[in-house]
C-alpha cells in the first residue's frame, strides 16, 4: 500500500477515542480536547529542534504501545493522505 492509495482502514480506530478507563465525561470531546491542552503545554518554551524531537520520541512511544504492525502501517497511510 503506498502512502497515496485509499484502501479501507482494517484496523485503525480513527474516531474520538480519548478517555480515561472507569471515567465518564460530560461532554465525549473533553478528553480529547484535555490532551490536545497537554500537548500543547508540552511543547511550550522548547525550540523548534526541541519541538520535532518531542514529537518524534512520542511517535515511537505510541507505535511501540500500539505494537500491532497492521494498526501503524494503516496510521502511516492515513497520516501521509494529502501531503
Amino acid at each position: 500500500m503506498t502512502a497515496t492509495s485509499e484502501a479501507p482502514l482494517q484496523h485503525l480506530n480513527t474516531q474520538p477515542h480519548f478517555g480515561i478507563p472507569g471515567q465518564r465525561f460530560l461532554r465525549a470531546y473533553t478528553p480529547g480536547d484535555d490532551f490536545y491542552e497537554a500537548l500543547i503545554q508540552t511543547h511550550q518554551g522548547l525550540s523548534d529542534e526541541q519541538s520535532q524531537l518531542v514529537n518524534a520520541r512520542l511517535v515511537l512511544l505510541l507505535a511501540n504501545h500500539v505494537g500491532d504492525l497492521r494498526v501503524l502501517r494503516e496510521a502511516l497511510s492515513a497520516a501521509a493522505q494529502g501531503v
